[in-house]
């Protein structure tokens, strides 16, 4: 235990968390919404700190980021808790473990300087937050990323979008990159699926485009939901507008499951118009993912066309680039560690 960062104290020994964008008003004894902040006494503590539920050396393909370090690994860390209580949610056996084990918080000990060790004896380029929601173990994760830059690894969030501008300000010198998920362009759906607003993750992908920390967008297409062609040009519109038309965004498939189990799984159809609406609207790196023998995972230069990272699952095969740069035509592609 720990006390926790970005709080206030309130009336009655309550305490107002301004880590994330929920804003919970904790009464003492209580939790916030992640299930891992606690007030006691009239402080906020996180219950997780140095408590690892899972742990793995992951390619960096799979976060997914296809523009940062291709081809490295990322040692890939997380807590149990979120702050999002996602229907669909594929990680629920950890990240809603907190609220469904009673209140306990499962986990192994596991210190920063352990995670920088294991990363660098892993042969790994970087460090990836991932699995849960970073955010709500904020503390453990920004005493890591220092260590990790300390150490020359890089820093990477998986996350839903949902930190505050405060708390993202204050790791951003040491986090490199991103996978941020737009899960729809509704807010109905944010408040029905996950509990969250979609306002709140529109400021935030600003956020991370404006503070310069290299940015990849995901959205999960599920069937009748969130894949109406109409929300998929406002999305891959504000893509454009907001965060550039060098932003990847990856569309990928959805499977059954949690609380999700009575929706089909995405037809690979889907994900082909998704992309094909992703290109018209102007974005340069449209890819689809979580499906097999579909169309999209590889990187072509957006001013000729040639392939020039080639891409099978989460390997690599051939890559035509000199320097970053397109061998055929010698326009830069965009992103970080391409050379």
């Amino acid at each position: 235990m720990k006390k926790a960062q970005f709080w206030q104290p309130l009336d009655q020994n309550r305490v107002l968390c301004n880590l994330c964008r929920f804003h919970c008003r904790i009464t003492p004894g209580r939790r916030g919404l992640c299930g891992v902040r606690e007030n006691r006494d009239g402080a906020l503590y996180t219950l997780v700190y140095g408590w690892s539920i899972a742990e793995h050396a992951d390619p960096i393909e799979k976060k997914p980021l296809f523009h940062f370090l291709p081809g490295t690994r990322s040692f890939s860390v997380a807590t149990a808790g979120c702050n999002f209580h996602c229907l669909h949610c594929q990680n629920y056996q950890i990240s809603q473990l907190s609220r469904e084990a009673g209140g306990e918080i499962p986990g192994q000990p596991l210190s920063p300087e352990q995670i920088v060790s294991r990363a660098l004896d892993a042969g790994c380029r970087s460090i990836a937050y991932t699995y849960t929601e970073p955010t709500i173990f904020f503390e453990y994760a920004y005493d890591t990323a220092v260590l990790a830059h300390e150490a020359g690894l890089k820093n990477v969030f998986v996350s839903n979008g949902y930190i505050t501008t405060e708390a993202l300000e204050k790791i951003a010198p040491y986090l490199d990159a991103a996978n941020i998920d737009l899960k729809a362009f509704s807010d109905r759906f944010y408040r029905e699926v996950t509990g969250a607003s979609l306002a709140g993750v529109l400021e935030c992908l600003r956020d991370y485009h404006r503070l310069g920390i290299w940015l990849e967008v995901t959205t999960l297409l599920i069937p009748e939901h969130n894949d109406a062609p109409d929300e998929l040009q406002a999305m891959a519109s504000f893509i454009v507008d907001e965060l550039g038309v060098d932003t990847p965004w990856h569309v990928t498939a959805f499977y059954p499951t949690y609380r999700m189990n009575d929706v089909p799984p995405t037809p690979p159809k889907t994900l082909l118009r998704a992309r094909r609406i992703g290109q018209e609207a102007g974005l340069h790196y449209v890819y689809t993912g979580n499906v097999a023998d579909v169309e999209g995972e590889s990187t072509f230069c957006p001013q000729c066309g040639a392939l020039v990272i080639e891409r099978r699952g989460f390997r690599l095969g051939t890559c035509h680039l000199d320097e970053g740069k397109c061998r055929e035509c010698g326009a830069r592609i965009a992103g970080v560690g391409l050379d």
